[in-house]
């Protein structure tokens, strides 16, 4: 096992990390920006290093100053918690270059799952059900070709990257000229990779995915599935497990079409296998995380397995000590995202000093953050404050847990999402489980 750990994020979910590596008896070590000198994460780790200014590209993305701390520091792995750079093939195999452990997989995993394409093809030929589509198209001409054959609507989508850049939905074959152009710019700006290639829109739709733990000895255990339709402009708000329109016969296809796609790919490490749930029952892969996900603690409440942990363990190369049959799903969790920002004006982004914060409590309410009464929040980084988590034994009962906690979450001094929150979740398609991913869309 690791006896230090340098942790290449910042926010809750440094925080969290440091929080497992101290039950696990591990030395941690912060970075932090200069905006960050006043954070949480650098407080509570044993050992705290600057890696620049606030800009996140002359901060938590400079993978040379990162990787310096951990030299100088003797850390022997690094943590990349989520976004940032846990899902950058290059800092994964400069880790590897310096003899330093990435907690996640190699570089060359990352970036065949990254590349959503080849995704697509991996899957397709290991038998997981894929969205119909295309492979990368290369000009307008084929795009209109290739739309005609797929069928409108469709999206035209990044092959790179994520959180729903470079996607463009095409109604009509008129629109796909502007659609191409417009999504291959944004993914060359935002990714540095301009490809893109099409897939049938499928419409209305669940999001589905299935948490995977998989170690270095061919063990790949599932540990049930999270339902995320609640989004906004493909960012998740709102997660929960299980779903509700996942029967146990459904769970159990899911889950071996999940497992059958790690190990084709030899995968290790945590990692999440995304679906898009028809309406007529059939489920298709959408596309492979290979990190942490910001919802983990969803699974954590009805499996009682602390994923951190045991992603560090496993990058450790030690053995999983449970089996598939040992994981069971014990009751209903749901997680909200207490965003910094103000959902009737246009989802505006917050910052500015906390003045007032109490967090709720009572049995089996979390809430993981970073956030102190006195601190200011910076405006350079992810709006992301906070994630107020609740378990009982039945959804209803869960709904009900976070309705009153969400009630009693006061975070003064910034704008945030908490009453929008509240709305969601006692919304009636929300109670009954009919809820899509067109959910807010539809309700402007």
């Amino acid at each position: 096992m690791f006896s230090k750990i340098l942790i290449a994020n910042r926010g809750e979910i440094a925080v969290r990390i440091i929080r497992a590596c101290k039950e696990m008896g591990i030395t941690t070590v912060a970075v932090f920006s200069e905006a960050d000198r006043d954070a949480l994460h650098v407080s509570l780790a044993d050992e705290s290093y600057c890696i620049g200014p606030a800009q996140v590209g002359q901060s938590y993305l400079n993978m040379e100053a990162i990787l310096s701390a951990a030299v100088v520091s003797g850390a022997e792995a690094i943590h990349p918690g989520y976004g940032l750079l846990s899902e950058n093939a290059r800092f994964a195999t400069l880790c590897q270059q310096c003899n330093i452990t990435f907690i996640g997989p190699t570089g060359e995993m990352i970036e065949k799952m990254g590349d959503k394409d080849e995704a697509r093809r991996t899957m397709k030929q290991a038998g997981v059900p894929v969205v119909p589509g295309s492979d990368i198209v290369e000009s307008v001409d084929e795009a209109l070709r290739l739309g005609a054959q797929i069928g409108y609507p469709l999206l035209v989508k990044a092959r790179s990257g994520g959180g729903g850049r470079g996607i463009r939905r095409v109604d009509s074959e008129a629109e796909i000229e502007r659609a191409f152009l417009a999504a291959t710019a944004e993914a060359q700006s935002a990714f540095g990779d301009g490809a893109v290639y099409m897939e049938k829109f499928l419409f209305p739709v669940k999001h589905i995915e299935v948490q995977l733990l998989c170690d270095a000895h061919g063990q790949v255990v599932c540990l049930g599935e999270r339902e995320c339709s609640m989004q906004r402009k493909n960012q998740k708000l709102l997660e929960e497990s299980p779903s509700v329109a996942v029967s146990p016969k459904m769970r159990e296809e899911m889950m071996a079409a999940s497992a059958k796609a790690a190990k084709a790919i030899g995968y290790r490490g945590l990692g999440t296998i995304e679906f898009l749930l028809s309406q007529d029952g059939h489920f298709y892969f959408m596309e492979m995380n290979t990190r942490l996900q910001v919802e983990h603690p969803v699974t954590e409440m009805v499996t009682g397995i602390d994923l951190v942990k045991w992603q560090i363990r496993v990058a450790a190369g030690l053995e999983l000590d449970f089996t598939q049959k040992d994981v069971t799903l014990n009751g209903h969790a749901i997680e909200c995202r207490i965003n910094a920002e103000d959902p009737y004006h246009d989802f505006r982004p917050s910052c500015g000093q906390i003045t007032m914060l109490h967090i709720p409590g009572g049995p089996w309410v979390r809430f993981d953050t970073a956030l102190y009464q006195g601190y200011t929040i910076p405006p350079f980084y992810d709006s992301m404050v906070g994630k107020l988590i609740v378990h009982a034994p039945t959804r209803e009962e869960a709904i009900r847990k976070m309705q009153a906690a969400l009630c009693e979450v006061v975070v003064e001094g910034i704008e945030n999402n908490r009453e929008l929150q509240l709305d969601l979740i006692s919304d009636e398609r929300f109670g009954d489980g009919s809820y899509t991913t067109d959910f807010l869309a539809e309700r402007g």
